[in-house]
């Protein structure tokens, strides 16, 4: 199934639901769904708050939360969402983002006197 297919399924149920109704008491509006977005990603990371280990099915249900809000969200603004992510894919492979702070020749500064620890190009 493709981003448009996810989008379509998304609609059906919120329409089944009576959510894309005047009267109804979740108004699916740009704003809302924006907050509803941010308070399911915040959802995402309680997964890992203790003990940095979440059970795959919870969390996989919290991202299908993300994405349906995200999907949602889009649509009803009128963003093309799988043109968006190539274009900012497209935009992103011509960034550079800063390389983290070299260690002193001593090591100073490296956690555990690690000289090397951090070298691995995160970005």
């Amino acid at each position: 199934m493709d981003i448009r297919e996810l989008t379509d399924e998304m609609h059906k149920f919120v329409a089944a639901k009576g959510w894309y109704a005047p009267d109804s008491p979740r108004p699916q509006t740009p704003r809302n769904l924006a907050a509803s977005l941010v308070i399911e990603a915040a959802e995402v990371l309680e997964h890992y708050q203790w003990d940095g280990a979440a059970d795959p099915v919870a969390l996989a249900g919290e991202l299908a939360d993300v994405a349906l809000y995200l999907l949602q969200l889009a649509s009803v603004t009128g963003i093309d969402l799988e043109q968006a992510i190539l274009e900012k894919l497209k935009v992103n492979y011509e960034r550079s983002w800063p390389s983290p702070a070299a260690p002193s020749p001593d090591g100073e500064g490296m956690p555990s006197g690690d000289a090397t620890a951090g070298q691995g190009g995160e970005a």
